[in-house]
């Protein structure tokens, strides 16, 4: 990997980091709102909603503008887009202007992920790797953002904290603005890492077309309009790119579902099995303190290993047969949970596999997409890809509550084993098929 390659990654991996940052400071800050504003969970929390659905949304005409303008633009804008919401939320005096303000955030943000990763998968030597790295960055800012936010708060108003906030996607824009990405995008190299002779035609296009712009393996497809906006997803929804849809969505709802209910799921298991006291019952942080959250963000942080694992599978083999092995995995970790909860270290060792194994299906199924579309159609893909993900995905937080609520945990993961299982199933159907564009 060369010295344009790594500061490529190190780039995306930051904004990836910053995006998810953003996303789950905003439920840390909520818990000041509710007090400042004398406001409902139900009014905030449908406020909210509005800034976390534009950012599932908004992933497919990300896509579509990512095709027209290229990645490199759309990525700077979501970053500076970002650190302007957090402007306006540090100067919004009402709660109206708040939610303003996040829904900016959606918007901005939501382009993200088919720009990021249209960008890698056409740029890279070794796409399967750096996705991997890519991913890590994404799990570093899911695991330390709610942290620092918190941390943050305990010293300063929550005005100056999101203005503090602000300045990290400012200064990750600077130093997008100052990567070079006029290079020849590497040809011959299939998704999963080996050579691939049969999309010679297609990299001989590829390198025709960069030839003409300046940010070579960053060039937009041309004028897009919606006759081609129709004619690329008759294209992909023809191919096994349906079948990788139907994998991502899966994987999306069992993510969603095992996530949200997390936190308290752990508190329930762990108080049967812990009795640790490590703050004085006496001290003002004694209620704030639950070792649930500390194992929680342990999950998180181990799903950084799992990325960089999924990356090098990804370089090693057909990546539809590493999600096939992963998500079998994932099937048969959520049969063990439960039963997992009859002592602490098979508790621990079940839930840290959970957390490698959840985290290790990205980079995975990012290099399947990439594998299963069109490199001129590479942004719209991941818009797909995202709206499935974070959009049907989302309906895992409500099929998690709903089956809590009338079941109980055991069926919830039973009903989690079934979406693993049916994934799995479905990779190795699409290892099979055969349909790969590139």
């Amino acid at each position: 990997m060369n010295a344009d390659d790594r500061r490529l990654i190190l780039f995306t991996s930051g904004a990836h980091g910053l995006v998810h940052t953003y996303e789950l400071s905003i439920p840390i800050l909520m818990t000041v709102w509710l007090v400042e504003f004398s406001t409902t969970a139900a009014l905030l929390g449908g406020l909210v909603t509005v800034g976390y659905g534009l950012f599932g949304v908004g992933a497919l005409p990300g896509g579509v503008l990512v095709d027209r303008f290229g990645s490199k633009p759309l990525i700077i804008a979501c970053l500076f887009g970002m650190a302007g919401s957090f402007v306006v939320m540090s100067l919004s005096p009402s709660l109206l202007l708040i939610g303003v303000a996040v829904a900016l955030w959606g918007a901005a943000a939501s382009v993200y992920h088919p720009a990021g990763l249209a960008l890698l998968s056409k740029s890279v030597d070794r796409p399967g790797i750096a996705l991997g790295y890519h991913g890590m960055g994404g799990n570093v800012g899911i695991a330390l953002g709610p942290l620092v936010t918190a941390l943050l708060l305990l010293r300063f108003d929550w005005q100056l904290v999101a203005a503090a906030l602000a300045i990290p996607a400012i200064g990750a824009a600077v130093y997008g603005l100052t990567v070079d990405l006029n290079k020849t995008p590497p040809s011959g190299v299939a998704a999963d890492g080996g050579d691939d002779n049969t999309t010679a035609d297609t990299e001989t296009t590829r390198d025709s077309n960069s030839n003409s712009s300046s940010d070579s393996e960053d060039t937009s497809k041309g004028e897009v309009s919606l006759s081609t906006i129709v004619s690329d997803t008759r294209i992909l929804l023809t191919g096994g790119f349906v079948l990788v849809l139907l994998i991502v969505t899966l994987n999306g709802l069992y993510y969603r579902a095992f996530l949200t209910f997390l936190p308290d799921l752990l508190g329930d298991f762990l108080d049967g099995l812990v009795t640790l006291q490590l703050v004085d019952p006496e001290s003002p942080y004694a209620e704030e303190f639950d070792l649930a959250r500390y194992l929680y963000v342990g999950i998180l942080m181990v799903g950084i290993g799992g990325q960089y694992i999924g990356g090098q599978v990804a370089d090693r083999i057909a990546p539809e047969r590493g999600l096939a092995y992963v998500l079998g995995t994932l099937a048969v970790l959520a049969l063990l949970f439960v039963p997992a909860t009859a002592s602490v270290w098979t508790f621990l060792a079940v839930s840290l596999l959970l957390g490698i194994a959840l985290f290790s299906v990205q980079p995975l199924s990012q290099t399947t997409v990439a594998a299963y579309s069109n490199p001129d159609a590479r942004g719209l893909s991941f818009g797909y890809t995202y709206l499935a993900i974070f959009g049907v995905g989302a309906l895992g937080a409500g099929l998690a509550g709903t089956v809590l609520t009338i079941a109980s945990v055991q069926v919830l993961f039973l009903v989690l084993a079934a979406i693993a299982a049916m994934a799995a199933l479905i990779s190795f159907v699409l290892l099979r098929s055969g349909t790969r564009v590139s």
